[in-house]
């Protein structure tokens, strides 16, 4: 019985190579964008409703949404777990079965509208969000070659943005008309996020890459890489935990208010990320993430300005649209990982990496939720020093990253070798 359910899955896995005779629907690239839809059918609504619902009903602060952040991002840290389970499960059941767990325990989230409760559904869909993520990751540097991989991840981060505009426009068009509740809407979407993962699961068979090595790869020749998602983890906490709620909490932002932020958010980034991909494509990851960075540091210095110089609050949703298209380069780091990466060595460097991107975040939601009860403007000045920190790191990447010539170091020793 065991042999015939092997012999099963065996029909059910395709090489990359045996994909280019099937349809473009039935092929990696398609599962890929209906893993980029469902996942922010849960995770956007879930973020658009957070801060209206814990301050609501739940009477938060900025503490306490420092410690749900807190609690939110312990998977994330702990992604290096993934290694482990590659032995006896394939990355891309990991990811579809993740998707489960986010849109199921996104569905039951207003029913725990308590500190404890709060903290416990969102430990478990954060299970389901930062494995998924960091799976989902290794997956698109393994199926995408890399000639074509900016673009595609381009036009993915579009397909995502299109989905949360769907979530977003939906909150936007029918809160107050119909006046929805949060039960409805949590329900509705994580619903939708099971169903999509479900669909995945049933329809597609297993796509098959190199063969990823199934231990821990921490190596020196990495470690630029390993700094940019260490500095990232630590700035990007400061824009989830408080940039949103800085909009609730400072100018008294309604649900619909909000999830209208968010949705010239996702309609900037639907209609800019390809162009992100062929810019990408052109000018290579230094430049892009450069831009990026320094970008960022503005950002933060004018977010700490709106509390020292009471700017209005268009200005302050002027800045956090620009804070999203910022971070929506990101994709730039994966692409360059992937140049010099070994390709046995995506998935278990995935999961690292993904680890060392939350090891701040881990510790920075709770404490920055202290500082900010005593100064927003410090916690959004300390952003911009990160993002210094990142803009210096992006100049060390060389324009043509490849193994062996991972930063401009490393250019320079083998030029003095030779």
């Amino acid at each position: 019985m065991a042999g015939e359910g092997r012999k099963r899955l065996a029909m059910r896995a395709l090489s990359l190579d045996q994909t280019r005779t099937r349809p473009l629907r039935q092929g990696p690239v398609a599962l890929l964008v209906l893993m980029a839809v469902a996942m922010p059918l849960a995770f956007s609504t879930w973020s658009a409703l957070l801060n209206n619902f814990v301050f609501e009903r739940a009477a938060f602060t900025g503490v306490e949404i420092g410690w749900l952040h807190t609690v939110r991002e312990i998977p994330g840290f702990l992604a290096i777990a993934i290694i482990p389970i590659l032995v006896v499960m394939r990355e891309q059941s990991i990811a579809l079965l993740s998707l489960v767990t986010l849109g199921l325990a996104t569905a039951v989230t207003a029913w725990f509208p308590t500190f404890g409760g709060l903290l416990a559904v969102t430990l478990v869909s954060s299970v389901g969000f930062h494995f998924f993520e960091a799976v989902y990751q290794s997956l698109q540097l393994q199926w995408l070659p890399r000639d074509r991989a900016p673009q595609v991840l381009g036009w993915l981060v579009a397909v995502g943005s299109a989905a949360s505009l769907v979530s977003y426009g939906l909150l936007v068009a029918t809160w107050d008309v119909f006046d929805l509740g949060y039960d409805t809407v949590y329900l509705v979407s994580g619903g939708a996020c099971v169903a999509i993962a479900i669909y995945c699961l049933a329809a597609f068979p297993h796509f098959e890459a190199e063969e990823q090595t199934k231990r821990l790869v921490l190596r020196r020749r990495y470690w630029l890489y390993y700094a940019l998602q260490f500095i990232t983890g630590a700035r990007r906490q400061i824009f989830v935990v408080f940039a949103a709620f800085m909009m609730v909490e400072h100018f008294g932002f309604e649900v619909h208010q909000l999830s209208a932020l968010f949705l010239v958010n996702y309609i900037a980034n639907m209609g800019l990320a390809p162009l992100m991909g062929r810019g990408l494509a052109r000018w290579g990851e230094r430049n892009v993430l450069a831009f990026e960075y320094a970008g960022l540091v503005f950002v933060f210095l004018a977010y700490a300005g709106v509390y020292v110089f009471g700017w209005p609050a268009w200005v302050a949703a002027t800045l956090y649209v620009l804070d999203h298209l910022f971070f929506s380069l990101a994709f730039a780091k994966r692409t360059y990982f992937q140049k010099i990466a070994t390709p046995s060595d995506i998935a278990p460097t995935a999961a690292v990496s993904f680890t060392i991107n939350h090891i701040a975040a881990v510790v920075l939601p709770v404490s920055l939720g202290y500082a900010w009860i005593v100064s927003p403007s410090a916690v959004f000045l300390f952003a911009a020093l990160l993002a210094l920190v990142s803009l210096l790191l992006a100049l060390l990447i060389p324009r043509h990253p490849v193994p062996g010539h991972e930063t401009i170091f490393s250019g320079l020793r083998a030029s003095s070798v030779e």
